[in-house]
């Protein structure tokens, strides 16, 4: 379950991405089968050969891009999350959701 977003601000990612560019949004989550996450970052882009080029400066598989919606998108949490926030500079997102800078 997402929550935590502003609607206009999951319009914005939405178009972002319908747009082809490289669309990052964090929200908090609650999935019973990681207990100890509280936000997860989706990292989306309609042009799946330059999502999977982006994700593979992270080591992100291409099989890990979800296709189940029709905004494709890596879904990311725990160390990786922080990774890709600070090195994309989302400060502003591990700032907003409280995100632990450490795991």
């Amino acid at each position: 379950m997402a929550f935590g977003l502003k609607r206009e601000e999951l319009i914005e990612w939405k178009k972002q991405v319908i747009a082809s560019e490289i669309a990052i949004i964090t929200h908090y989550w609650q999935d019973d089968r990681f207990p100890h996450i509280t936000t997860v970052t989706k990292i989306g882009c309609a042009d799946l050969n330059k999502l999977v080029e982006w994700g593979s400066k992270y080591n992100l598989k291409p099989e890990w891009v979800d296709l189940r919606v029709d905004y494709p998108h890596y879904d990311v949490f725990g160390s990786k999350q922080i990774e890709i926030l600070l090195s994309e500079n989302q400060i502003n997102q591990i700032k907003r959701f409280k995100i632990k800078t450490h795991y």
